[in-house]
This record gives structure tokens, sequence and C-alpha cells, in this order.
């Protein structure tokens, strides 16, 4: 069932996407500045990497007490999500770089840290971002019925609790990626890639030969090199992932999981009641967008709405273009979705949380939007 989105002739936002398109163009042809990565970002991909691989070379080569190597695990969790919000994200999206083959080879930093670039790109760039917050479409609302992400989606028992035990299992987000999630996600795309059977051969054998080598370098060498108990290791591996699963979780859920944010669903009627580009103001919100040490570390996710406009350029002129967007937006009589802090955004993610555990009725309207 394929979605459709509303595009009437006379809609007064009918213009919204060309003007905003007209007037962030203007933006970078006045400053003569590019689109992609400056500098400061490419410096910025280095100092990730480097907290990222720094450690675990320290790790292996320097002798240090537990304590030592935990705490450098702890840095190499951090570096993680940052690889993934501030390098892998941009060029999967082509955002990083003017070279297709620079944003393809960045891209695969997502299988280096245990991922899977093609299933990412698939189930982000085209199915989150064309159709964000539509439960049956969108898979960032799907999590195996533990946690529910929208008022569309089926009510357990078990929801009445959620808004407790959510943080708990977000530690897990990318533990979930370099175990089973890659191959059970991979499992349903390649029943919907219908005849591309060699695409799929050459995915799946990357996907596997890409698990194999991650699985070498961050279990295998160290059991072999460290003279430490197999516990060790273990306990290094999962602290990794609990900080990068945390980090991520969170910073992703406040993009669309909050109060404000519209949602809606593909049953019955996949007719969406606004445009594609109406349906995406009201269906994402920022957060934090005066904070320097955010908008370093995330990547431009504190500039989801931004972002989900202009996919393709790069995080680093987010906060500049946002000025544009926000008075572009409230030009047309619609609301620009903000939290002042990560806190305040976090918090409303808790409150909607709450919202959906004690609601056990169905949502008939196509629509749902909770008040703060």
């Amino acid at each position: 069932m394929k979605v459709k989105f509303d595009r009437p002739a006379n809609e007064p936002h009918s213009s919204l996407h060309q003007i905003l398109k007209q007037r962030v163009n203007r933006y970078f042809k006045l400053n003569h500045i590019s689109q992609k990565a400056t500098p400061q970002v490419w410096l910025k991909a280095l100092t990730l990497f480097l907290g990222y691989l720094g450690p675990y070379f320290v790790i292996l080569l320097v002798p240090m007490p537990g304590y030592v190597m935990w705490g450098l695990c702890l840095v190499m969790g951090i570096a993680l999500a940052g690889i993934g919000m501030s390098v892998m994200h941009d060029a999967c999206h082509g955002a990083f770089s003017k070279r297709p083959k620079i944003n393809t080879f960045l891209g695969y930093s997502m299988n280096l840290i245990g991922g899977n670039k093609f299933n990412w790109m698939v189930q982000h760039n085209v199915k989150h971002h064309t159709y964000t917050n539509i439960f049956g479409a969108d898979e960032d609302l799907h999590n195996g019925d533990v946690i529910r992400l929208s008022p569309h989606s089926t009510w357990y028992p078990i929801h009445k609790f959620q808004h407790i035990y959510c943080w708990f299992l977000y530690l897990l987000g990318t533990i979930s990626w370099v175990t089973i999630k890659d191959f059970r996600q991979f499992k349903v795309i390649q029943t919907e890639m219908n005849n591309s059977k060699k695409q799929y051969r050459s995915e799946l054998t990357i996907l596997i030969l890409s698990k194999i080598l991650y699985y070498l370098y961050m279990v295998v060498i160290p059991l072999m090199v460290l003279d430490v108990p197999w516990w060790y290791i273990l306990i290094g591996f999962i602290t990794i992932h609990f900080v990068a699963g945390f980090i991520l979780s969170i910073t992703f859920q406040l993009a669309h999981v909050v109060e404000q944010n519209e949602h809606h669903s593909l049953h019955p009627n996949p007719k969406m009641p606004d445009s594609w580009i109406v349906h995406q103001i009201k269906t994402t919100a920022n957060f934090s967008r005066k904070s320097p040490l955010l908008n370093w570390y995330l990547g431009g996710l504190n500039f989801q709405i931004e972002h989900h406009l202009f996919p393709q350029i790069c995080h680093v002129h987010y906060k500049k273009i946002s000025r544009i967007v926000r008075k572009t937006v409230q030009e047309y009589g619609l609301s620009y979705y903000e939290h002042a802090t990560m806190a305040q955004a976090i918090q409303s993610h808790y409150r909607t949380l709450r919202d959906y555990s004690f609601n056990p009725e169905p949502v008939m309207d196509s629509s749902h939007t909770s008040n703060l």
C-alpha cells in the first residue's frame, strides 16, 4: 500500500517548498560557500575516528589496569555515536562531499562500527525520511512491540511501564545492530527488492564479511592479544555499545516522539492530510539549537527540521539556515517545533511515552498531536 500526500492546487502551503529552497540556495550563493562539509567538519571526522580507534590500539598495546581499560571503552562508545551522527549520517545522505565516491567510502563507517550501510540507507533515507511518523511505513516506529512509539500501534499491558523501562532498552540500540537486527532487516528488504537478485547477493556478501571483520577486531584480536580474563573483553564490548546505543537512541527519539509532533497511520487510509513538506514540518522537532557542544557532537541531529527538508546539505550549515527555515515556516502559518534545551526535549519524550502507555483506546482519526 503506497502512501499518498495531499497536493491540492489551491493549498496555502503549495509554494512553501519552492520558497524554502530559493531562500536557502540564495544564502549559500550570496555567502559563496559550499553546501557540503567544511574543513572544520573534516577535522571533526578525524577527531572522532581517532577517538574510536585510538583507545582501541592503546588498550591492545599498552599494559594498564582494568578500570583504565573500561574508561577507554567509554571514550570509544562516545566516539562511535559521534561517527554515526556526524560522519556516516551525512555521508549516507550524500551531504558530506560533492564526490559520490567519498560519500560512499565514509558511509561504510557504518560497517566499521558494526552496522550495515545498505540496511541503514533503506530504513532511514527511504522509509523514515519519506514516511516520517507514519505507522506502518516508517520503520523507526517499530520496536518489536516493546515500546509504543506511535498512538496508532497496538497497545499491550506492558506498555503501562514503558516510560520507565525504555531508558534501559535504549542501552541496547547498537548491540541490536551488531547482532540480529541487520540480518532480520535484510531479510525484509530482500522481499522488497523484487528481481534485484544481483544486488541482493552483493549486499549480503558485504553484510556477512563486514560482520566477520567487525567481530574479528572487536572480540577475537583482543582475546588473542590481551592477557586478561575473557569477561574483561565482554564488559568492554558491552560498555562501548551501551554508551553509543543510549546516545543514539535518545537523540533520534527527540526529533519525532515528543509532544508537539503529529503521528499518522498507513491504515486504513494511506492518504495523508498534508503535502509532503507540511507533513515533515508537523512531524519533526528541533532541540538545543544554541548549544555549541551539541551542535558539534550531534551532527545536526538537533536540527531535524532542517535535516528533513534539506538532507543533502551538510549538518554544519543547519544552524545558519535554521533562521531562514523558521522564519519562512512561520510566514506560512505553520508551527516550528523546538525545545530550548535537550533536557526539555527528554522530558517531553518521557511525557509522550507516558501518554501512549496509558491510552489503550484505538485512535480513530488519521493523526495525533499530544498536548503540552
